[in-house]
């Protein structure tokens, strides 16, 4: 995992929670907490932190993670804009992700290892992406797609009816999408 998750991970749980509560998440996960924003290092890395912080906020792994995720949309869009620039809505942003957006993540990251998506359209008019992914980060997709939407002024809702949690091949993420304020 590339070292600017662990570095936007840092910064959501010292905005929120303080420094000391990073310092005892990373004491807790048994990690050494020195990572560069270029650097890659073990999944299971990022998955003791989030446990240590799951306990430390008593919420389950997946809210740690989904939160951070949607708090991390924020950063990505200030760092970079030209991801977001040339899309009005969340839709055509994450139906940019596999032939766009992720190509150009790895231009940046050359190790980093993206998910990808396939899409359809469900009959109410929903995007349904199917999410693969050997890292079972689907609570990240679902605050990304939750933050980059609130990005966009726009409110989501995510549904997963299918979930490698659960048993499934793969996750399933049902997204509706709404003007804010609608």
């Amino acid at each position: 995992m590339k070292g600017i998750v662990f570095h936007l991970f840092q910064a959501s749980i010292s905005k929120h929670h303080g420094e000391d509560a990073w310092d005892d998440i990373l004491e807790e996960a048994g990690v050494e907490g020195a990572y560069t924003s270029l650097g890659t290092y073990p999944d299971d890395e990022l998955y003791a932190l989030v446990n240590a912080a799951s306990r430390r906020v008593d919420r389950p792994p997946a809210e740690v993670v989904r939160w951070f995720a949607m708090e991390a949309a924020d950063v990505f869009a200030e760092r970079f804009p030209a991801f977001f620039a040339p899309h009005t809505t969340v839709r055509t942003f994450l139906l940019a992700l596999n032939d766009i957006i992720h190509p150009e993540v790895k231009k940046l990251y050359p190790e980093a290892e993206t998910p990808s998506f396939t899409f359809e359209t469900a009959p109410d008019g929903r995007l349904v992406m199917h999410y693969h992914s050997h890292r079972q980060l689907c609570a990240f997709g679902e605050g990304l797609i939750l933050g980059s939407a609130k990005h966009f002024g726009e409110r989501a809702t995510v549904e997963q009816p299918t979930c490698v949690h659960r048993g499934d091949d793969h996750c399933v993420l049902v997204v509706g999408i709404e003007r804010a304020g609608s």
